[in-house]
Order: C-alpha cells, then structure tokens, then sequence
C-alpha cells in the first residue's frame, strides 16, 4: 500500500460510514482535507520524530501542496498539537459521555472494547502518545493539566455515583482509567513483543476480538460486574 492510500485508509475510517453516498460540499471538502493531513502526520511523526518530520513530507504523504497544508496549520508545532487532540478525542470520545443512571457494566465494557478496536486500527497514534509520554510531554504537558485533569476527574465522579449506590465495587476510579489505558493500549504499543511471544507474523482481527473479550471479562469482575451480553 501507497503512502497516500494509507493516509486516505485511516482518513476514511476517521470521517465514518456515515459519510458515504453524501455529495461533497465546500465545509466536507476542507473537514476531509484535514483528515488526511492528520492521517499523514500520524505517519511521518511516527516514523521521523518530530524533528526529522517535515511540512514538505507529510504534504507529499497527504498527497497535496504543500501550500494547501499550511492553509490549514501554520507550522508543525500546531500539526502536531492538533493531531494529538484528533487522537485523545478518537480514543476517550465513547466515555466522554456516561452519566450516573448510565449502566455501569455497558459502559465500561463498551470503553473497553472501543479502545482496544483503536490499538488495532491507529496503532501508530498509540505509539506516538506513548512517546510523547515518555519524554516529558513536552508538547502536551498543558493538555494533561487542564484538558485530561478535568476528563479523568468527571469520569471519576460518575462512577463514584455507581459506587456509592451500590451499582458497582468500591475499586478507585481514577486507577481503573488508568488500568483501561495501559491494558488496551498494550496491545499497539507492545505489538513486536507480543507478536513475538505468541509466534505470528502479524495480529488478525481475532487476535483483538480476544484480547477484548479477555479484558472486558477481567476488568469487569474486578469492578463486581457481570460483562454484557
């Protein structure tokens, strides 16, 4: 696969079923144009760093002008930040929205699940986040306290109401997010060493169906719940 087709792959998986069949208008166009440069972003960081990704070459990855790029992001500072907002929204996007009379197991399994099907599609996003995070986050040091603060702390909140009304086990919710991250990202962060060990050349879909099915199972039992049928 091209450079360029990939970064349509992941563009179209971003823009979802949905948009299939509508006819293009001026607002989809310039929404979709910031989809593949994301796309292509994700790539280049992922494989240069940083400092070796270029305007120039994520332009040539998304298959457009170089000029068509900067329209969108002056510099490859706000690149980078913006594409790390497209992928902590993509990840956290299906908890975001819980509430205390949501049922707990539906909803945990469902962020369980949701985010172990993005370590199968987005690997690279995940490698990337992890990188940023083991240098200090430096380009994302005030998203983690602000943005993220708040996310975890509001998610928190809601399941402490199940807690507290006997819906689910005392377990510190801040902990369990953190559990859910690490456990599911694993599986595109340690990709080589897992493939490894379990002697395959590279995942299929069952593979994750597995790992869901096996995390979703665990985590829920440690949570005093019963995993959705």
């Amino acid at each position: 696969m091209t450079n360029n087709s990939v970064a349509d792959s992941v563009a179209s998986d971003r823009a979802g079923e949905g948009t299939k069949g509508r006819k293009y208008r001026p607002g989809r166009i310039r929404e979709r144009n910031r989809e593949k440069i994301l796309a292509a972003a994700e790539e280049e960081f992922a494989l240069n760093g940083y400092k070796g990704a270029t305007i120039q070459s994520i332009a040539e990855r998304a298959g457009l002008p170089k000029s068509n790029v900067l329209y969108y992001f002056s510099n490859k500072t706000r690149m980078y930040s913006a594409m790390f907002d497209d992928i902590l929204a993509r990840w956290n996007r299906v908890f975001t929205e819980i509430r205390p009379e949501d049922d707990p197991a539906e909803a945990l399994a469902t962020f369980i699940r949701t985010k172990v099907e993005m370590s199968r599609k987005y690997p690279l996003s995940s490698r990337l986040f992890a990188m940023e995070i083991i240098q200090g986050a430096p380009f994302l040091m005030d998203h983690l306290r602000t943005n993220m603060r708040e996310w975890v702390r509001g998610r928190a909140e809601v399941m402490q109401s199940w807690i507290d009304d006997g819906r689910m086990a005392p377990v510190d919710p801040v902990q369990l997010i953190f559990l859910i991250w690490s456990s599911t990202q694993h599986y595109a962060d340690f990709q080589v060493q897992i493939l490894m060990v379990e002697n395959k050349a590279e995942y299929e879909k069952r593979d994750f169906d597995r790992a869901a099915d096996f995390l979703t199972g665990v985590i829920l039992r440690g949570c005093g719940l019963e995993s959705p049928t």
